[in-house]
Formats: C-alpha cells, structure tokens, sequence
C-alpha cells in the first residue's frame, strides 16, 4: 500500500548539492490500471498501481535491463525522466522524507515533492514545510502517468 501527499515547488531555498539523487526514467505500458516501467539509476522494475489518489495500492517487481528495453518501445506516450533527491525533513509530527523530483526534458521546469507514510491519520495531519506549494494530492493531474499522455 502506499499512502502519499504531493507537492508543487515553486522554488527550492537550498542548494541540493548535499543531497543523495537518483536518476529515473520511467514509461507506461497502460494508465488504467497503471502499469509502469522504470529505470532507477541501473536497477530496473515493473510497477502495478490501483486507482486512487493519496492512497493505492502499488506492487514493484525487477526487471532486467533487457526486459526493460524491450518494453520501453511497448510504452504509451511520453518517456518520463527527473532527478529525484531524497531530503530528511523533521516536524512535530514525525520524521519524514521528502522525494523532490526535478522533471527534464518536456516537463523541464516542473519539481513535485512527495511524501510517504504509514498511515491514512498520519497523511492528513502533515504540515509541510513552508517552501511547498500547492497541494496537488488529491489531483490525478500530477500523477505521472497522467503525465504520460499530456503536455501540462
């Protein structure tokens, strides 16, 4: 299960240089239900996802690259690549992670944050940092594979 908040960023008042990335390209073989491919850095997956917006069900399994390559030219729509930096970020609720991803390509300009947790109550009652802007979570245009077909 994954239980998420998601973010627009606007501005990011910090440099990231000390901060972990991973490069990411990822693909859909089909948006309903979602089913997506991956490249995280040199690790490879398949990915199901159920309907939903800040909870759904999520299932990876591996890949290998040649699997991955070969249904790369399978997939719909846009090839979607970002840097995605993980930031530890504390409040009084918890500590927490924040995936900041940094979109190239045709979505160049556009940064998202997402958070995960484990529980339905603990999602709601986050207070994000005050660099975060709108909350897009309850919104499946932010949702990438909603990117994959569309030019935002």
């Amino acid at each position: 299960m994954e239980i998420e908040r998601k973010y627009l960023i606007r501005q990011i008042p910090f440099s990231l240089d000390d901060h972990v990335f991973h490069r990411i390209e990822q693909a859909y073989l089909c948006t309903e239900p979602v089913i997506r491919i991956r490249r995280e850095d040199s690790r490879f997956y398949i990915t199901y996802k159920s309907k939903g917006l800040m909870i759904r069900e999520e299932h990876n399994l591996p890949l290998t690259e040649e699997s991955y390559r070969h249904l790369l030219k399978k997939a719909d729509g846009n090839i979607i690549t970002k840097k995605r930096y993980k930031i530890p970020y504390k409040n009084t609720n918890g500590s927490y992670t924040i995936e900041l991803d940094i979109f190239s390509d045709i979505f160049e300009g556009l940064i998202l944050a997402e958070v995960e947790f484990t529980t339905e109550e603990e999602a709601l009652a986050f207070v994000p940092p005050d660099w975060f802007g709108e909350d897009v979570t309850f919104s499946s245009k932010y949702h990438n594979s909603t990117l994959s077909s569309s030019n935002l």
